[in-house]
């Protein structure tokens, strides 16, 4: 039997760009909450399109250094189901918001040149050892500034035995998903701007694509 490896489209802005992703078999869609970002949405902004999305579609919202407040009042208005902290906040401080707003929780890690598989496994016991609702690392590409940056990392500091239950994200797209699941196998995927036509506008044309080419991957 092959494997199925997790589909999350980040970024998302528009209705439409919800179904399609949704009629494409995406298993979660990523909504971004920090204003900074050019995909940024208000709680407001995003939930009507929470409102369109049938069971069993994961959501996401990416949060960057949040107060508690800032995070319980966005869902208040648009109740995301997982939390993405893509900042600095230490362990402490994500197992207290993940608790007081009951919600599980995904760690963004930027992963430096100088890291070797030892850091990763490090941040990584940190955090699950910090809360229950730790529900894994997203492995993105270092930037100074917050967010993604379209950019891949080397996947070989990845060490086998966390790459199967990580989220695999930076500079992802149709051209080498396929190549990333065949050599990782990771849990998930992420992708952004790999996606897109221009910054927070997603094209249908990719989307399928990039699917396409990860499922391509989990039938060989």
């Amino acid at each position: 039997m092959s494997a199925r490896t997790r589909i999350k489209l980040c970024g998302l802005t528009r209705p439409s760009d919800v179904a399609e992703a949704v009629a494409l078999g995406a298993d979660a869609i990523g909504l971004v909450f920090y204003p900074p970002s050019p995909r940024y949405l208000s709680p407001q902004q995003a939930a009507p399109l929470l409102a369109q999305l049938p069971a069993f579609i994961s959501t996401v919202g990416l949060f960057v250094n949040p107060t508690l407040a800032e995070v319980q009042a966005c869902i208040d208005a648009a109740p995301i189901s997982i939390l993405q902290f893509h900042g600095d906040e230490t362990p402490a401080q994500c197992a207290e918001i993940a608790q007081q707003v009951r919600r599980p929780f995904l760690r963004a890690l930027r992963i430096r040149p100088e890291m070797k598989a030892p850091d990763l496994l490090e941040f990584e016991a940190a955090y699950r050892t910090s809360s229950p609702l730790f529900a894994g690392l997203l492995l993105d590409t270092w930037s100074d500034a917050y967010g993604g940056t379209g950019k891949v990392f080397d996947w070989s500091l990845i060490p086998a035995e966390l790459a199967h239950r990580a989220v695999l994200s930076g500079g992802l797209n149709a051209q080498n998903a396929t190549g990333a699941v065949r050599q990782l196998r990771p849990h998930a995927v992420d992708v952004s701007s790999g996606i897109e036509s221009a910054k927070g506008v997603k094209d249908v044309a990719l989307m399928r694509a990039f699917i396409a080419a990860v499922r391509s991957a989990d039938h060989e």
